[in-house]
This record gives structure tokens, C-alpha cells and sequence, in this order.
């Protein structure tokens, strides 16, 4: 270790893109710089044209910055850009809104990349900021359980079973880059690649496809959540079922007819949920029209993002400017 250093190198890269990042950064940088590891590790940020307070935000604290405009982003090319710009073993992406749970979160991470050379990249567990819509604090809890208590490893063990199941490919695929390790000898022979979302699913699942294999640690925790209205979920669900067609060819439904039962077994999912909880009436009442709200974003969102493959080129265009966060993020 001491040998890299005097070479200038460092164990760990952590890369951070940023835009109009005021409302965390401060914090997440914060307990970045404060994590105890053994490891040697550098920050640095890749900003978009923020117009808040970002910039001095970062340069309160050691990072190297690097800005570019806001129509040179995109996900997995603006990663890669910062990830290039460092020396260390280890890539660790983490978004602006990703705020360490802990002291340990950085030490935890890179020590689950060690349990095995073939590890091409891992993840951690994603936990509710305070006041946390129910739902999220809910669903974040059963999809990351899901993975596993303990560090645990993936790889493609059962090649027919992946060709036959899609809940096994997603789970093989699954991999997000809010807080994610990626092993730099392994990305500098297959970066990231220049798609408008999944980039990190995408990479994952290529990697995993190839033999490599990939590790969640539930021990490298990061708060990570969001309250969305209704629209913002419609859009956000639009970008990201466009990404799953892309990684997967999944389409929600193959007919809008399709949506209604599944919202309404949706809903009645969180009715139930609902009833299960020592809350108010009046709160249950006050969640039941959110999630009435929220499903049909979710569905309607998704349908249009996964059928967008069938659009002509005009409505995609059209589509993309009216309902796309990705579209508005790199024109903005």
C-alpha cells in the first residue's frame, strides 16, 4: 500500500457526479471524508453546470472537481469520465444524494470486493432518509433483504435456469450505481457504456454474462431515498422501463388495457399493507389516494417507457421532451 501511494496511486477512486446538489452534498461529503478504512482513497466530482451552492460545497473539502456542460453528461459517460481521471484499484461510484450510513461504509464495500478476484463490481444496501414515504421505507427494506444479510456472492451458476427465468436475470442483473465498487482492471476493459439509463445494470449484466461474478454488501449502507409526486414518479418510471426494455426486452404489459388489473392489484397490496400499521385513519386515508396516485404513474410511466421501442421517431422525440428526466438533464 505504502508502495502505490509513493507512486501517487490509491486504493480507491470515489467518484461523485453532481448537479445542483446543495440539499445533501454537504453532508454525504462529510462522512466520506470521516469513513476509517485502511484504505487510501481520493474524491472527486464531476459537475454539470449546478447553479446552487455545489461548487463551493465542494471545494470546502480535498476533491478533485472537474466540470463540464450539462449537454456532455450522461450516466455511464460522465462516470467513466471521472473514473479515468483516478489511479486507485477500485472504482466506488456514489450519487449526491447517497449519504453514507456510517464511518465503516467505505472499508465495508472494498472488503466485500476482496472475498474473490472474480468480483467485477458490488453494491450496497440503500436505507430511507428520515421521513421516507411508507412505501419506499417498505419496498427498500424487501428489495435489498432480498439479497441476502450477509456479504453475499453472485455469479451465473445455472445457465438454463437464466435462459427460462426472468426474476433469476433481474436478480443476476441488478446493480446500482448510487452506491456501487467496480473493480478498475475489469472497467478499463469494459467501461461503462453511453446509454441513456441502466448503465449500471447494463455493465452488470454483460459482466455477469461473461463469467464474472458480483457482491452485495449489506454492510456498506448508504440513506438514499425520495419523496416523488406523482409526476415526477409518471416520469421517472417512463426513463426507467425505456432501460429495462433495453437490458432485459421486458415490457410491462403488451396492451394499455393490461395496466388496470395490475394497478388495481397494486393498490390493494398497500391497502393491505396499510391496515397492518398503527397510524391514524385519516393517515391511512392520506396514503391510500398516494399510492392510488403513485401506481398509475407507475404503470402508465412504465408502459409508454417500455413501448417506446414501437414509437416513430417524432413521438419519441416528442415524448422524450415532455416526459423524459434523462432528456431534460442533459439539455438543461
Amino acid at each position: 500500500m505504502a508502495e502505490r501511494m509513493d507512486r501517487g496511486e490509491m486504493d480507491v477512486s470515489i467518484v461523485i457526479p453532481t448537479k445542483n446538489g446543495e440539499e445533501y452534498l454537504d453532508r454525504v461529503l462529510d462522512m466520506v471524508f470521516r469513513q476509517e478504512t485502511q484504505y487510501s482513497y481520493e474524491v472527486i466530482c464531476v459537475d454539470s453546470g449546478s447553479g446552487d451552492e455545489t461548487i463551493p460545497i465542494i471545494r470546502k473539502y480535498p476533491c478533485r472537481l472537474y466540470q463540464i456542460l450539462p449537454e456532455e453528461f450522461g450516466h455511464g459517460k460522465t462516470r467513466n469520465f471521472g473514473a479515468s481521471k483516478g489511479s486507485g484499484t477500485y472504482i466506488v461510484f456514489l450519487t449526491q444524494d447517497a449519504l453514507p450510513a456510517d464511518t465503516f461504509w467505505l472499508q465495508n464495500l472494498i472488503c466485500a470486493m476482496e472475498k474473490d478476484p472474480d468480483i467485477a463490481g458490488g453494491f450496497g444496501k440503500h436505507l430511507p432518509y428520515p421521513g421516507c414515504n411508507i412505501f419506499d421505507v417498505r419496498d427498500l427494506a424487501l428489495h435489498f433483504d432480498n439479497f441476502g444479510r450477509e456479504d453475499t456472492v453472485y455469479f451465473l451458476e445455472d445457465p438454463k435456469r437464466y435462459a427460462q427465468e426472468e426474476g433469476y436475470r433481474h436478480m443476476l442483473a441488478f446493480f446500482s450505481d448510487n452506491n456501487a465498487c467496480l473493480r478498475r482492471s475489469v472497467w478499463e476493459q469494459h467501461p461503462y457504456k453511453e446509454v441513456e439509463f441502466a448503465e449500471d445494470q447494463i455493465w452488470m449484466k454483460e459482466r455477469i454474462e461473461a463469467g464474472y461474478k458480483k457482491v452485495y454488501c449489506p454492510f456498506a449502507a448508504v440513506y438514499h431515498s425520495h419523496n416523488y409526486d406523482s409526476r415526477t414518479f409518471y416520469q421517472r418510471y417512463y426513463d426507467e422501463h425505456k432501460g429495462l426494455y433495453q437490458l432485459h426486452g421486458y415490457e410491462i404489459s403488451d396492451s394499455w388495457i393490461g395496466l388496470f388489473p395490475r394497478w388495481v392489484r397494486h393498490v390493494r397490496m398497500d391497502a393491505g399493507y396499510l391496515r397492518g400499521l398503527s397510524i391514524s385513519r385519516k393517515e391511512k386515508i392520506k396514503w391510500m389516494m398516494y399510492s392510488i396516485r403513485r401506481n398509475y404513474a407507475r404503470y402508465y410511466g412504465g408502459y409508454k417507457g417500455s413501448r417506446y421501442h414501437t414509437y416513430s421517431p417524432q413521438k419519441q422525440k416528442y415524448l422524450d421532451e415532455k416526459l423524459s428526466q434523462q432528456y431534460r438533464q442533459r439539455k438543461a
